[in-house]
């Protein structure tokens, strides 16, 4: 049986890739995006009753009662932030296009998302995240991967990039690009260096 603290953790990290995938939904009008977070909602969900009883069995005192109630807010807040996502995800359910402007602000955003599917030549193919380092390389950290009909959550740097998965990441506007050339094999690692350099200059060319 996992801890109270362990169900914390993993909520919180299913909660706030709910929010990215829901915001990925909507962006891309993704049924299938939407779907996998209604059943991630459900999960959270589960978790929150799994740590409510959990809790009620691991109070022996009134201490223990007050010090578990921060616990619990936090897991209720975690689930909060769930049900938000759901709320985003059933606007692709429900057929609802997005209003341009929606468009216009997640361009705008700091951190933007992209969704890019891998070429079979791309240099991608067959390599760990651990060994792309693309938060390094790029600016861009994958948040998911839909390989077929199965998504991979959370992936880690053992995670191995295949050719055919569609690649969600979120970071930069310059990143996203460089992914989207990465993943079409229309640049290889070796050059991102060097583009990386003249893509940040431009745009502090173009701002002032």
């Amino acid at each position: 049986m996992a801890s109270i603290k362990d169900i914390l953790i993993e909520m919180k990290n299913l909660s706030e890739l709910m929010v990215d995938l829901a915001y990925s939904a909507v962006l891309f009008n993704s049924k299938n995006a939407a779907k996998e977070v209604l059943k991630l909602e459900n999960k959270v969900n589960s978790l929150n009753y799994e740590i409510k009883k959990q809790s009620l069995v691991a109070a022996r005192s009134i201490e223990d009662a007050e010090k578990l109630t921060a616990l619990l807010e936090i897991a209720e807040a975690a689930e909060s932030i769930a049900n938000a996502a759901k709320d985003l995800a059933d606007i692709v359910i429900k057929g609802i296009k997005p209003h341009p402007v929606f468009k216009m602000v997640m361009e705008e955003a700091e951190e933007i998302i992209t969704s890019t599917k891998v070429q079979e030549d791309s240099e991608l193919c067959d390599k760990s995240l651990g060994e792309l380092v693309l938060a390094n390389r790029i600016g861009m950290t994958v948040i998911v991967i839909r390989r077929d009909e199965t998504w991979l959550y959370g992936p880690n740097r053992h995670t191995i990039i295949r050719a055919g998965d569609t690649v969600i990441a979120k970071g930069t506007e310059v990143g996203g690009e460089l992914l989207e050339k990465l993943a079409n094999n229309e640049i290889d690692l070796d050059e991102i260096a060097d583009l990386v350099d003249e893509e940040s200059q431009s745009k502090s060319e173009d701002k002032d």
